[in-house]
């Protein structure tokens, strides 16, 4: 029988000085190689080292996202306690937002203190530790799967291969995550979604509002004081500052948020004035919330709401004050003739009877009298205008609290959605820090960077029958959840290896990847003015087992096919963006590929693994990182990624034909994918029977002996 022709077998193969270098070692840990020859389709031999590593970011990573959602929660209970006092509604919400995120740091404080109990030197989560209550926001068996081709230039291709991200200690008797979410829809949809810039806004509001009405009350004030000296000049100064501040306060005040607030509290009070309020739906109850105290009524009984309301509330503010500046200027024409005026003939001749009294001795009194009347309806338009800018700020910080939490559904959805989050960002943020450092000297991927984004292509093997339609659900959300994240480049201060790792800050999530100052100083200057690198993911997802076979027989593969749909036209979409922002990049256009893949996914074909080949090949056509799944990354990725490395070694490498299958055999029996198997499960076989694989794909099918 023919002997795998494998050169070396050592748990911790040689790697040479590059492949050992700081900036490697931030993200990969316990290589596992093997080496290989095999015959290429002109007789040469193909000298190829398959390559599998652990990495330290399954938990670092994880471990920062506790400790930034443990901030964020504790910042957003803050926020909705300083507001001033509310009504009963509106501090039922605050009081639902304040138990969901007290419920939530209690949680998480336990997970992160039991996470810090971890050895430092521990960068790996068993598949049969995927259940464990403390290990939710560790990705399951997380590695680098690599393999180098050896050459006049040696090429690497790398895969990241992980348990599909799903809580398995929450189970899937209720569904996964996407199932959930569709249930509590009705609470979303309910509350208004406020993004965290207008929230952040409204709060400077409420602070600026806080600041300058005292300004404006106490300078009002000091302006009828002066008015009774006799002292011009000091009235003009307090009336010059008067006028600045309220200046200052309109131009606050001047803000669209303030008017969509107003008009969505008006709409949300008619929706609901027969309705009574359930606390955590996010909608306001039959009694409006604005009528506060001190704040003008907006009541569910005001069936007319003119959306120009607003515009005349802040420009009152002006107005008003531009009448005081008016009756300053004419008191003061009025001391000034009379001081000109030589006789009571010519004061008689001058003034009008009403204007007479200004002229005696008492004028300056009457300035206050004058004045009073003014600065009585400035202050009543300020105090008209803080009112509805305060119930609208109000509103916007409180709906954007409600957002963030309770509308998400109970703790217990929002806890599973930063799990599978945490899982799927732990795995994103490793193959991009491999495909960054394998792209350094390439000008064109470094430029596809900050222009369009990186594409993170995720294969998925599950089946939709049973427990894994849950887990497909799960990874669905955490995938699309990645949207968010962001990557930014930055100059590491040493090349130590603790100034290497990635560090996560911020609500949107920013993984910043520090460089070593040397390798820092030759990126294009776009990159190192610190653009956000946006991450655009894609889920594909085929199941090969007996389970998919029931499904499509007996099932509903329904949500297979919505997934697949619905990626491929995003990744359409990526590649035409990178089209038409980066038009010389001719040899990245996958037009052909497309087209192939758009066919595969419309068609009725079953276990049409077509489909993740192609997607695959256009991922790494456009420079995308590629990550692979099934539940726990043990045995079905087993095949995928043994079979994509075969496929890139017979389409870029001439590996021949008639060894395909060979070196596919070999792989599979004693590379690096058995001995994840064995620290998986003590076994060195993989989890099949014979009668599963007579269901599963033929290329997905291990050597005999290699099962069991």
């Amino acid at each position: 029988p023919f002997q795998c022709p494998t050169l070396c077998d050592s748990i911790h193969g040689s790697i040479d000085d590059k492949e050992n270098s700081p900036m490697l070692r931030a993200v990969l840990c316990a290589q596992v190689s093997k080496v290989y020859r095999f015959k290429t389709e002109d007789q040469r031999w193909l000298l190829v080292r398959e390559q599998m590593s652990e990495t330290p970011l399954s938990f670092s990573l994880p471990k920062q996202l506790l400790s930034l959602l443990i901030q964020e929660h504790t910042n957003r209970i803050q926020e909705v306690k300083e507001l001033s006092d509310l009504s009963p509604h509106w501090d039922g919400l605050r009081h639902d937002v304040i138990t969901h995120c007290n419920h939530m740091i209690g949680c998480y404080q336990e997970t992160l203190a039991e996470l810090e109990k971890v050895p430092a030197t521990s960068c790996f989560k068993s598949s049969t530790s995927k259940s464990d209550r403390h290990l939710q926001f560790v990705p399951t068996n997380l590695h680098s799967q690599r393999m180098e081709v050896t050459g006049p230039d040696s090429v690497w291709y790398d895969v990241i291969t992980f348990g599909a991200p799903a809580d398995h200690h929450q189970a899937f008797k209720h569904g996964g995550l996407k199932k959930l979410l569709n249930k509590h829809s009705n609470l979303r949809e309910s509350c208004v979604s406020y993004s965290q810039e207008e929230s952040s806004r409204a709060k400077e509001l409420l602070v600026g509002m806080a600041q300058l009405q005292p300004l404006v009350f106490g300078l009002a004030e000091e302006l009828l004081a002066i008015s009774q000296e006799q002292n011009a000049t000091r009235l003009q100064q307090v009336l010059d500052s008067l006028t600045e501040q309220a200046e200052q306060f309109v131009h606050v005040l001047k803000e669209e948020l303030v008017k969509s607030a107003l008009l969505e509290i008006h709409n949300q009070c008619i929706a609901n004035s027969n309705t009574s309020h359930v606390h955590s739906n996010g909608l306001l109850c039959e009694n409006c919330p604005a009528n506060q105290e001190g704040q003008q009524e907006v009541g569910p009984h005001d069936t007319e709401y003119d959306e120009e309301e607003w515009d005349r509330v802040w420009a009152n503010v002006g107005k008003s004050i531009n009448c005081i500046i008016a009756m300053v200027d004419r008191l003061q024409e009025q001391e000034q003739h009379h001081q000109t005026v030589t006789s009571p003939e010519q004061a008689f001749l001058l003034f009008p009877p009403a204007s007479r009294s200004s002229m005696s001795s008492s004028s300056w009194c009457s300035w206050q009298e004058h004045l009073l009347p003014l600065v009585v309806t400035l202050r009543d338009c300020v105090r008209e205008a803080v009112g509805k800018a305060r119930v609208a700020m109000t509103f916007v910080v409180l709906q954007g609290a409600v957002s963030g939490t309770v509308a998400q559904g109970p703790p217990q959805i929002a806890q599973r959605r930063h799990a599978v989050f945490s899982q799927g960002l732990s795995a994103v943020v490793c193959g991009f820090m491999l495909k960054l450092y394998g792209g350094l000297e390439d000008p064109d991927f470094l430029r596809q960077l900050h222009t369009v984004g990186v594409l993170a292509q995720f294969e998925s093997l599950l089946s939709t029958y049973g427990d894994e339609v849950g887990m497909l659900e799960d990874m669905e959300v955490s995938v699309a959840d990645l949207n968010r994240v962001a990557f930014i480049i930055t100059e590491a201060k040493t090349e130590q290896l603790e100034d290497l790792l990635p560090t996560l800050s911020g609500t949107c999530f920013i993984v910043e990847v520090p460089l070593p100052p040397e390798i820092f100083s030759s990126l294009p200057q776009e990159l190192k003015d610190g653009p956000l690198i946006r991450v655009d993911p894609v889920l594909f997802n085929i199941g090969i087992n007996q389970h998919q076979s029931l499904a499509e027989r007996f099932g509903d593969s329904s949500l297979q096919e919505r997934l697949n749909q619905q990626s491929c036209e995003r990744l359409r979409a990526y590649c035409n963006a990178l089209r038409d922002r980066l038009p010389d990049m001719g040899k990245t256009q996958p037009v052909d590929l497309m087209s192939s893949l758009e066919r595969s996914v419309e068609s009725k074909k079953r276990k049409n693994v077509e489909v993740l080949w192609i997607a695959a090949m256009v991922c790494r056509k456009v420079n995308g990182v590629r990550l692979t799944s099934c539940k726990s990354a043990k045995d079905r990725t087993a095949m995928s990624v043994t079979l994509e490395q075969c496929a890139l070694l017979r389409e870029q490498h001439t590996l021949s034909q008639q060894h395909f299958s060979t070196a596919l055999d070999c792989m599979r029996r004693e590379g690096c994918r058995m001995e994840n198997v064995q620290k998986n499960i003590g076994s060195r076989k993989f989890a099949f029977s014979g009668v599963q694989l007579l269901t599963f794909p033929k290329l997905y099918r291990p050597p005999d002996g290699s099962y069991g």
